[in-house]
């Protein structure tokens, strides 16, 4: 099975380990993985603060980056459900909206595709401690990935998992959000790190570099003994031969 990592903005610029991790474990349960080195930004910034026709731009150099991709695999939930606005954005041209459509079919977040793609929940993983899962707002309710990181998670050796109070809420980040609306994303942040200290977890993990940099920045200014890891690295913990 030969599958394209689309490694995102966050993924190349901070999170290069994550993007290490996701191959390693794609990898290791049979997959080959390629790099398509044209893609660049998914067009979510612009496309959120509405500048559809620069979104548009970006959505076109992705489709053609992906084009002879079996399949395309991100470390973000958030990023490939952009992936599923290209066809609106492209109502009115049908050649690039059926382009968009082919790409939206092979593109799956990195947990989605091991639970619903290669049918795996146990990657052989081990890592000891004590987490809570943070939710992201765009891949629980935009792409609709709720249940796979979990399963997941309870098949890793070692770890116990700590349900998170309100998981449901917004982390505060939210992209151009957490610029534009700096006081309320803090105050928003703020109540989810409490949450977080109320499970008495060591870890806080996450699917989407966006959420875990927002709050794992409020966690570093805040001094708290809170470790924040992708999901990614957590699933590529254990003694590999």
């Amino acid at each position: 099975m030969r599958v394209s990592l689309f490694i995102t903005c966050l993924g190349d610029i901070f999170y290069s380990k994550v993007g290490k991790d996701t191959v390693e474990v794609l990898e290791r349960l049979g997959c080959e993985v390629d790099f398509p080195e044209s893609q660049t930004c998914c067009g979510q910034p612009a496309f959120n603060s509405g500048y559809q026709e620069n979104a548009k731009q970006v959505a076109k150099n992705m489709i053609l980056a992906f084009q002879h991709s079996e399949y395309v695999v991100a470390p973000s939930g958030s990023c490939i459900s952009m992936f599923h606005e290209y066809p609106s954005l492209f109502k009115d041209e049908p050649e690039w909206k059926g382009r968009a459509l082919d790409l939206v079919d092979k593109s799956y977040e990195f947990t989605q595709f091991l639970v619903e793609v290669l049918k795996v929940e146990n990657v052989g993983a081990s890592f000891n401690g004590r987490a809570t899962y943070h939710r992201s707002c765009h891949m629980t309710r935009l792409l609709g990935v709720k249940d796979a990181p979990i399963a997941l998670l309870e098949k890793v050796k070692g770890l116990e998992i700590r349900e998170l109070p309100d998981c449901q809420n917004c982390c505060g980040f939210g992209g151009t959000f957490s610029v534009k609306m700096g006081p309320i994303s803090e105050q928003m942040v703020d109540e989810k790190v409490k949450n977080i200290e109320k499970t008495e977890a060591d870890v806080l993990i996450g699917a989407d570099s966006g959420c875990l940099m927002n709050i794992g920045g409020r966690i570093n200014r805040q001094g708290k003994p809170i470790q924040v890891l992708h999901i990614a690295e957590v699933l590529n913990s254990g003694n590999w031969e």
